[in-house]
């Protein structure tokens, strides 16, 4: 598949990352000197993506016009006023911006190490028509600044499920997934989260119809709180 366009999701208040982001809104706080967001557009652009829709929301205008001289991959700005609309929401708003075609869509905390083959490459030999979403998933121990429980169990197809009660789940979302634009049909206004778009394809034996995982085993950093950001930078 041909993929050029991706959003990077980045309006949230980064309530995880204070004190840091009572003065910076979570994408500019820096790894290693370079803020999260460019990380995020480096990475994209290694992978040929050329026109990035970032959704801004706190601290908005200090984070568009640190990215407004930049000039790869093509930038625009959704803006999210008085308060953020969520994964769900936030996309559905910038859905004109990101065409007719399936996109990408990832978080703005997150960090894959310079790796072969590319994950978004991954992603795209691995898309399919009759898919809503392809998620990247990676192993727990693979995810770097992770703490807490896996989000998916998988089967030899590919397809996800959520874990049982007491089921331990081996694979964490990355927060990046290949989406079609058609799931957004009839979808809510306002604030939601993606996950309800998710379970709009839930079978009766749990696992999703329209969805599929491709596992990535290189490493993934989630930069999500100040113990994550401390593990990215010791990484």
């Amino acid at each position: 598949m041909k993929l050029t366009h991706a959003i990077i999701l980045s309006a949230g208040l980064g309530t995880r990352m204070r004190p840091l982001t009572n003065t910076m809104p979570k994408p500019l706080i820096p790894v290693r000197g370079v803020p999260l967001i460019d990380w995020c557009l480096n990475w994209l652009s290694d992978a040929d993506i050329s026109d990035v829709v970032i959704n801004t929301s706190y601290l908005a205008q200090q984070l568009e016009d640190y990215l407004r001289p930049r000039a790869t991959p093509r930038i625009r700005f959704s803006r999210e006023e008085p308060a953020p609309l969520e994964t769900g929401g936030g996309i559905a708003k910038a859905l004109p911006m990101l065409g007719d075609e399936p996109f990408l869509a990832m978080n703005s905390d997150a960090i894959f190490p310079a790796q072969t083959p590319h994950p978004i490459n991954q992603l795209k030999d691995a898309w399919s028509d009759d898919l809503d979403f392809l998620m990247l998933l990676v192993p727990k121990a693979n995810a770097v600044g992770w703490e807490g429980k896996g989000d998916f169990v998988v089967n030899d197809e590919g397809r996800i499920r959520r874990p049982n009660e007491g089921e331990d789940a081996p694979y964490i979302f990355t927060g990046v997934e290949i989406i079609h634009p058609r799931v957004f049909v009839g979808c809510p206004e306002g604030a939601f989260s993606l996950s309800k778009l998710w379970n709009a394809s839930l079978a009766d034996d749990g696992t999703f119809t329209r969805i599929r995982a491709v596992i990535h085993h290189g490493a993934w950093l989630n930069v999500g709180d100040l113990a994550g950001l401390k593990q990215a930078e010791a990484y």
